[in-house]
């Protein structure tokens, strides 16, 4: 394969992993970072975090498309991904998974010896995640599991050691990810109960399960509430999760059990806004204040 083939495989790879959705995980974890450091945590750990949340999340959404691969090919909102529709062999995506998976645990090992001792088994949490709408409804907290390692490995990078704090925000991820990501699945509620898929609007319907995800996303307002009031932080990111909810409260606005025509904007264009500006005002208090 010459270089330029190989490009375009790279890029096929790169557009179908969706790169630029590292938005929703990435702020959480440079929040993160902002915190324990009470401000800027340093250019080294700094990058390392990056680079770190970049291969995990790369080899994270490879897998997953493989994973998915027989099902997407069946689906019609993702039979044009990269695998189904050929642009890309399992071999390729294969090794780009490995290579990334390689490389993170390469970067954690750059970090300090708890966050490289950890890498192994949050590939294999991440990895997990893709199995697990075959034999439970509530596949969707098992990615945001995935993605709260994101903020306790971003702290745990600057402290070398877990906090009470991490832990909190990385649960406020999980029922934020629970709630958007049930938001995301009524639009394959059909699909899936044809090819037996395990999701909470398949189990409870449309309309249940919007209820659901309002309640879960009122639990990470509970949470961050819990973080504004006892941890190291002012009325900045209280102001913060006053934002959240208030855009949390639209995005629910969107999305209607009678209309699901809008749920790309409330989940991508709406979640983007929430984790960017969370991270704003986490990083705003802790410069200015900390």
């Amino acid at each position: 394969m010459d270089q330029a083939a190989a490009g375009g495989k790279l890029t096929a790879i790169l557009d179908d992993i969706k790169i630029q959705h590292t938005i929703f995980a990435l702020p959480f974890a440079l929040m993160s970072a902002f915190i324990a450091a009470d401000g800027w945590p340093g250019g080294r750990v700094f990058l390392l975090i990056l680079a770190a949340m970049f291969f995990a999340r790369s080899a994270a959404m490879a897998f997953n498309r493989m994973a998915d691969a027989a099902y997407d090919a069946r689906n019609p909102r993702t039979l044009r991904r990269a695998l189904p529709a050929g642009r890309v062999t399992r071999l390729e995506y294969g090794l780009f998974t490995l290579l990334c998976s390689a490389a993170f645990v390469a970067v954690c090992a750059l970090i300090n010896d708890l966050a490289f001792a950890l890498s192994i088994p949050a590939l294999g949490i991440v990895f997990f995640y893709s199995f697990t709408k075959r034999f439970t409804a509530y596949s969707h907290f098992f990615l945001g599991l995935a993605l709260a390692l994101a903020p306790v490995g971003a702290w745990i990078a600057v402290k070398g050691a877990v906090g009470w704090l991490p832990l909190v925000l990385g649960a406020a991820v999980i029922f934020w990810l629970a709630g958007l990501d049930t938001i995301y699945a009524c639009q394959d509620v059909d699909f899936d109960r044809g090819a037996r898929l395990n999701s909470i609007p398949g189990r409870f319907g449309v309309a249940r399960a919007l209820k659901l995800a309002a309640a879960f996303h009122a639990v990470m307002v509970v949470l961050l509430a819990v973080m504004a009031a006892w941890g190291p932080l002012s009325w900045l990111f209280a102001a913060g999760v006053a934002f959240t909810a208030a855009m949390l409260w639209y995005e629910h606005s969107l999305v209607k059990p009678e209309d699901l025509t809008r749920v790309n904007v409330a989940f991508f264009n709406v979640n983007g806004v929430i984790s960017a500006g969370l991270m704003a005002f986490a990083i705003a208090d802790t410069l200015a204040l900390g």
